[in-house]
């Protein structure tokens, strides 16, 4: 064990040099953990620049033109093949950056007519219910031949 320094940077450095030396000695490989990367977003400009640098290169018929691009640029041929797909599509327009994920189904406006028809459906099947019962009551009371008593709305 080593003896301690007055440092603490230094007593930390030496255990882990200390550490690494013994499973170095077994002939365990360190693991490094990489830090987390943030997805690349292209703007509709960088697209369109890099799909005509592709066309350049194609035109130019030196062998491995396009893959130097590609691999010079960090891009996959299916990236560049989707971003001609959009630009054919849809034009320069077709290119701009979207939030990634799902589009949602429905606009607030639509969303809160959903929500007043549902509502408005709901009161539609009490108020039903309400009125079979209000029937339902006459017939009782003209079974039982009984009166029915008289009410403000009626007069």
């Amino acid at each position: 064990m080593p003896k301690p320094f007055k440092d603490l940077d230094t007593v930390v450095t030496s255990e882990a040099k200390a550490s690494d030396r013994t499973s170095a000695s077994r002939g365990a490989q360190l693991e490094s953990v990489p830090g987390r990367r943030r997805r690349r977003v292209f703007t509709a400009a960088d697209k369109l620049r890099i799909l005509r640098e592709a066309d350049a290169a194609l035109a130019s018929g030196e062998r491995g033109a396009l893959e130097a691009l590609l691999r010079k640029r960090g891009i996959y041929s299916s990236q560049l093949s989707s971003w001609r797909a959009q630009l054919q599509a849809q034009g320069a327009a077709g290119l701009a950056v979207r939030k990634p994920g799902r589009k949602p189904q429905l606009t607030e406006p639509e969303r809160q007519l959903a929500a007043a028809t549902k509502r408005s459906e709901m009161l539609e099947r009490k108020l039903h219910i309400a009125n079979a019962l209000i029937a339902l009551q006459k017939k009782a009371y003209a079974l039982l031949d009984l009166t029915l008593p008289e009410s403000d709305e009626e007069a």
